[in-house]
C-alpha cells in the first residue's frame, strides 16, 4: 500500500513540474460498494462463512465432549485405552486447525475470484471517464490516501462513474435562457411594408418640392 502512495505521489509530482495537469479522484471503495454485483458477491460470501462456520462448530462441539469424556474417565482408564484417547483428542485438534486454515483459504480465493470481475466493470468505466474528461490519472482516495486535493486541479469523478455504471441519470444540459430570448425575438420582427414605404417617400419628396419652390419665390420675386 504504501508503495503505491508512494508511487501515485511521485507521478503527481513529475506531471507537475511539467506543467499544469488535471487529474481525477474518487473512492474506490465506496463506488463498487454502491454496485448491485458488488451486493450480490457479498451476500454469497456470508452465505459462504456461515456455512464454514457451521462446520467448524460441529467439529469444535465434538472436541469439547471428548475432551470433557476424557477428563472425566482418564483416571480410570488403562494405559492403552488413556493414550488411545489422547491421540484421538489430538487428532481432533490437528483437524479443527487444519479445517480452519483450508476455510481462510477457501474464502480468500471465493473473494478474490467474485470481486475480480466486478472490479474489472469498474475499472473499465474509470479508465472511459478518465479519457472523456482528459484526465492524466485517477487517484483512489481509500485509507486518506490523499489527506488533501486542490480542486482546481483535480476533479471528483465518482458522479461521472456512477453514470457510466448506470447507477445514477447524467444531468441534462441547460440550453441558456438568453439564446432563446434571441431566437424568439428574431422571429416576431415586424417586417416592413412596401406600400408603407412608397406613400413615406412620396410624402417626403413633395414636402422638399414646396420646400424648394418657396425658396426659389423668395429669391426671384419678380416671378410673382
Amino acid at each position: 500500500m504504501l508503495k503505491r502512495i508512494f508511487f501515485s505521489l511521485l507521478c503527481l509530482w513529475t506531471l507537475s513540474a511539467a506543467g499544469q495537469i488535471r487529474f481525477g479522484y474518487l473512492s474506490y471503495q465506496k463506488v463498487i460498494a454502491m454496485m448491485p454485483e458488488y451486493k450480490s458477491i457479498t451476500e454469497k460470501l456470508n452465505t459462504l462463512k456461515d456455512k464454514c462456520n457451521e462446520e467448524a462448530k460441529k467439529s469444535e462441539d465434538e472436541l469439547e465432549r471428548k475432551y470433557a469424556e476424557f477428563l472425566q474417565g482418564q483416571r480410570d482408564f488403562p494405559e492403552n485405552i488413556l493414550q488411545k484417547r489422547q491421540n484421538e483428542l489430538q487428532s481432533l485438534i490437528n483437524s479443527g486447525l487444519m479445517f480452519r486454515r483450508e476455510t481462510e483459504l477457501l474464502l480468500r480465493n471465493a473473494e478474490r475470484d467474485m470481486r475480480k470481475e466486478v472490479e474489472n466493470k469498474l475499472n473499465q468505466a474509470i479508465e472511459s471517464v478518465g479519457q472523456e474528461q482528459g484526465l492524466a490519472f485517477i487517484l483512489n482516495t481509500d485509507n486518506n490516501a490523499c489527506p488533501f486535493i486542490n480542486k482546481s486541479s483535480g476533479l471528483d469523478i465518482t458522479y461521472n462513474v456512477l453514470v457510466k455504471l448506470g447507477l445514477a441519470k447524467a444531468q441534462p444540459i441547460a440550453v441558456p435562457e438568453s439564446t432563446t430570448i434571441i431566437q424568439k425575438t428574431d422571429s416576431v420582427a415586424p417586417q416592413s411594408d412596401p406600400k408603407q414605404a412608397i406613400d413615406s417617400t412620396v410624402t417626403e419628396n413633395g414636402f422638399l418640392q414646396h420646400v424648394d419652390d418657396s425658396l426659389l419665390k423668395t429669391i426671384n420675386p419678380s416671378d410673382k
